[in-house]
């Protein structure tokens, strides 16, 4: 597991969420993370061992791969619920810091989506957990200066303590969404790199990508 020292905010932040993972059944299982990259190789095993954690829309590629709902949705504040309207999650992380009453207001208001327990994260604390992991070096790096929900789930797992972190559907050749036919080029490649260059050498973190393994140097999962 990877460790950096904590500030007296990110001790009470992981004691809540680790509480929170823990009531939905999530803290002690291996997690399978789901990307968006398109064709993502999910072999029946890992679907069968980790529980499986969608990144922003990556739930309808899932869906019309007939893989059911997920068991934790990773998703951003902005992000469209035109694309996928009628989600279905066991639980949702959504990284969003308007009040709780705000949130499941927008929520109701997706009527077709189907939606577990919430689980929020303020923006601010889910960088300060990234940098905690990566180092503040990504500040500089690429347009954004920070990873994609993708990479943060991975970073929030690892900083919670989840056994295992297989990453699915990410990659950094393969253009487009796995959930759409708009070959929309990839954001955040630079900071994406250097957060998984910093987080390889963690003994739960894997992929099941083997162009991502040969690339970075990633742990391939095996059964």
């Amino acid at each position: 597991m990877t460790h950096f020292p904590l500030t007296p905010r990110l001790v009470q932040l992981r004691e809540t969420h680790r509480a929170a993972m823990d009531r939905l059944g999530l803290l002690q299982r291996p997690w399978v993370i789901l990307g968006g990259a398109p064709e993502p190789t999910m072999p029946a095993a890992l679907l069968a061992s980790h529980a499986r954690v969608d990144v922003n829309n990556a739930g309808l590629a899932a869906k019309q791969r007939g893989w059911g709902p997920a068991d934790l949705t990773v998703r951003r504040p902005v992000e469209s619920w035109t694309v996928f309207p009628d989600l279905e999650t066991k639980a949702l992380l959504w990284y969003n810091a308007r009040p709780r009453w705000r949130q499941r207001w927008k929520l109701m208001r997706q009527r077709q989506a189907k939606i577990g327990a919430l689980v929020s994260l303020d923006p601010d604390d889910r960088e300060a957990i990234n940098q905690g992991l990566i180092g503040p070096e990504i500040l500089a790096i690429g347009e954004l200066g920070k990873p994609s929900t993708g990479i943060a789930a991975l970073c929030y797992g690892l900083f919670l303590g989840v056994p295992e972190i297989v990453l699915s559907g990410f990659s950094f050749t393969r253009a487009g969404h796995s959930y759409d036919t708009l070959a929309r080029p990839r954001l955040q490649v630079a900071e994406d790199r250097l957060a998984l260059e910093r987080l390889r050498s963690d003994r739960g973190v894997a992929t099941s990508e083997p162009e991502l393994a040969e690339d970075l140097g990633l742990r391939l999962w095996r059964p």
